[in-house]
């Protein structure tokens, strides 16, 4: 679909191989639970579609099946800024780990793109909707009220009321007007792994949880393998052959923040397995 404007695609003697794992015949293979862990992870200068190091096959083919590089159509937003402002409002030097990460954020993700399959329940029917990311850097920066500093990058193509973050921690988060910075992931790369994970499971049947506590539902169900390449403090990735579930907290500011639920089934052994647990 975007051939034409995918400037550095994943070029690899596995390539073919990736490309089948985002597939329903691939997806037997590797099923949700990675049989295949994340590389050695070394620091890399180049960016992700040069050389996925750290990602999973899983996330490696979504790049490879979806991804492109946007060129730039002017020049990139300037990395260091002579003055930005402290959380008291004082005109301030940037502080060098801001430049250091909006550096790193630049060369490892800028540019970046691509499309994730998602599946919803409507009534008895599963639907699915393709969502977009693209990882341009903003030009804004904010001096968090814990420690250190976080700015602005577009995320999800989609009207939105959060506008996306990236902290100098290494968290990835949203705003949503409130001004304070709330986590979504524990990492750019966890973040991807989790939307590899979404995009797989979009050809399982989504559970239709809209008259029950989602969150609940899923503590009941047994069984599940955790997969912390794509977990945090704030998103839970939970799998088996037959059924998936991501557990995470509402991006909203308001504390406590709720927990919900997506659960996927994959076949009547699956569906079985979340009927009881409903029962």
């Amino acid at each position: 679909m975007h051939g034409n404007r995918r400037s550095h695609p994943i070029e690899t003697p596995v390539r073919s191989t990736l490309l089948k794992i985002g597939t329903p015949d691939g997806l037997d293979r590797v099923a949700l639970i990675a049989e295949d862990q994340p590389l050695v992870r070394k620091k890399c200068r180049m960016h992700i579609l040069d050389d996925p190091v750290g990602l999973t096959l899983r996330a490696r083919s979504l790049l490879c099946r979806t991804g492109w590089r946007e060129p730039s159509q002017e020049p990139r937003p300037a990395i260091e800024f002579p003055r930005t402002r402290d959380r008291f409002g004082k005109s301030i030097a940037p502080p060098t780990m801001l430049v250091i990460r909006r550096e790193g954020f630049e060369r490892r993700y800028g540019g970046l793109c691509y499309q994730v399959r998602n599946s919803y329940a409507a009534g008895s029917e599963r639907r699915e909707q393709l969502r977009s990311w693209h990882f341009d850097l903003g030009q804004n920066m904010w001096s968090d009220s814990g420690h250190g500093w976080y700015f602005d990058w577009l995320g999800e193509r989609v009207s939105s009321p959060v506008r996306y973050l990236m902290h100098t921690d290494g968290r990835v988060g949203v705003e949503d007007g409130s001004g304070a910075f709330i986590e979504i992931a524990p990492s750019i790369r966890a973040l991807i792994e989790s939307h590899a994970l979404t995009d797989l499971a979009s050809t399982w049947d989504r559970a239709d949880t809209l008259d029950i506590d989602s969150f609940a539902l899923a503590q009941r169900l047994c069984g599940l393998t955790e997969i912390p390449e794509a977990s945090g403090r704030t998103i839970r990735w939970r799998a088996s052959r037959a059924v998936a579930v991501m557990e995470f907290q509402e991006w909203s500011s308001e504390e406590p923040r709720r927990w919900r639920a997506f659960i996927w089934s994959r076949d009547k052994v699956g569906r079985h397995q979340i009927g009881q647990a409903i029962a």
